[in-house]
């Protein structure tokens, strides 16, 4: 697949972008190199216990009779080997090659049924952070500060990279791991970490794309993650706020919305929605797993775990149903128009002035120009950033896909948020005229001399 510019204005923008980024990567970050030896050796210590304890067990012995000095906890081929064709156990879904998936989710869910297989899931939990992001911090770094690229040639959607180390992949999903890696990263001695990040940027890119009044309202006024989650898990209402409901939400979010706007279809949503599910309960306290089974959805056995989900998912598969043809029909009449275009032309145009051709398939047609554009939104702000804040004890010190990430002087934290805000919520639609959708910025702060870990919400006043 080829990507190119068409319009002065995009070369323009590739341009100033890589310089502005350049200059982040000059401006750099530092790193705790004590913090970072320290963790890394407490971190050999918890996995050689894992280690130690898993190989005592009944799969590790077994592990252990058929590969002997050869065995590799780390081998996915091992593990499958082992999982799945010695102990006759099912994975719940496949890879792209067809395989038994060995990854973390199919994992945690055999340890509900095998507890020694959660030692597994912590070696590869801790031997990533320490090996991957302590260790890959170290190496990096140049007397004490990180200086991280972002070239913008090397992903086929025109967004940027990140590397040496890679910014980007800093882990923030698990909170433990996030806690070990981001404790080491803090900004220069009586500065702040900061950050300015736009919220659900691709999903009011894709409205501007599609046009769609119901995904545009959505966004902008409704709750569409809390709409399906009440429709997916068949409640009555649902409290955001309330822990064990969050945790629905969530499921509908990550579960359902993203895996779906990205291509994904019904029967793979299944088993995350069913994961998010074990983890929910309801305000009075229903685990939501025996919620479902009281609505006739699944049935579990005498131990809790789900013994039969086919009606669940005949009901998730009437809810994608609902969801495209009803929902948002203007999004997937947008999205057959889009494909069709690309079988005439062989290439689909970006709102920005770019061009992507060449081979896709249908995903990549629809995803790539959403992608990229939320990207050249975040891109050009940053460069507007950049230029104005040249003389100012505040840097920009990097970005991570819609976000931007600043070192900042505690004097200026106020108008560089506000500068932040008016340069991407009012400079950027008065620029490009086809963004009909409001755009929302949400920011986040560490305290003064404080590690990035620490980043709390902050208020744009």
């Amino acid at each position: 697949m080829q990507i190119t510019t068409t319009t002065k204005d995009a070369y323009m923008l590739m341009h100033r972008g890589e310089l502005a980024l350049q200059k982040a990567s000059q401006n750099g970050m530092r790193i705790n190199i004590n913090y970072c030896k320290q963790k890394i050796e407490e971190l050999t210590g918890i996995i050689d216990k894992h280690h130690n304890r898993f190989w005592k067990t009944k799969t590790g012995k077994l592990w252990n009779k058929i590969y002997g000095v050869k065995r590799n906890i780390n081998s996915d081929l091992q593990i499958r080997k082992i999982l799945f064709k010695t102990m006759k156990l099912k994975s719940s879904k496949l890879t792209s090659k067809g395989n038994n998936s060995v990854d973390n989710e199919v994992l945690s869910v055999l340890a509900n049924d095998f507890p020694e297989i959660k030692h597994l899931l912590k070696v590869r939990k801790y031997m990533k952070a320490r090996d991957t992001y302590l260790k890959g911090l170290l190496r990096e770094q140049v007397n004490g500060t990180l200086h991280p690229f972002f070239p913008l040639h090397l992903v086929r959607t025109f967004r940027s990279s990140s590397n040496s180390p890679n910014f980007h992949n800093q882990p923030k999903r698990d909170k433990e791991i996030k806690k070990i890696v981001r404790s080491a990263i803090y900004p220069r001695l009586g500065h702040q970490l900061g950050s300015a990040d736009f919220s659900s940027m691709e999903v009011r890119i894709a409205g501007c794309y599609t046009q769609d009044e119901r995904l545009i309202y959505d966004t902008v006024h409704g709750d569409m993650h809390l709409d399906m989650a009440v429709e997916i898990y068949m409640l009555d209402s649902l409290d955001k706020h309330n822990p064990g409901e969050a945790n629905l939400r969530q499921g509908g979010k990550n579960g359902f919305i993203f895996p779906e706007f990205y291509g994904d279809y019904y029967g793979n949503c299944v088993p995350n929605l069913l994961q998010w599910a074990k983890l929910g309960t309801l305000k009075d306290g229903t685990p939501a797993l025996i919620h479902l089974q009281d609505k006739g959805l699944i049935r579990l056995d005498k131990h809790g775990n789900i013994k039969n989900s086919d009606k669940f998912i005949k009901h998730v598969k009437n809810v994608e149903d609902d969801f495209w043809n009803v929902r948002y029909r203007t999004y997937t009449k947008w999205k057959k128009k889009q494909w069709k275009y690309y079988e005439k032309r062989g290439y689909v145009k970006l709102l920005t002035g770019f061009r992507c051709s060449g081979i896709m398939n249908k995903k990549q047609v629809i995803n790539y120009p959403i992608q990229g554009t939320a990207f050249h939104c975040l891109l050009w702000t940053f460069i507007e950033l950049t230029d104005r804040t040249e003389q100012w004890d505040t840097v920009p010190i990097g970005q991570i896909h819609d976000e931007v990430v600043a070192d900042i002087q505690p004097e200026e934290k106020k108008e560089f948020f506000k500068l932040t805000q008016h340069i991407a919520c009012k400079e950027l639609p008065e620029a490009w005229k086809w963004i009909i959708v409001p755009l929302k910025i949400d920011a986040e702060l560490c305290a003064v001399d404080r590690p990035w870990h620490e980043m709390e919400d902050y208020e744009i006043k």
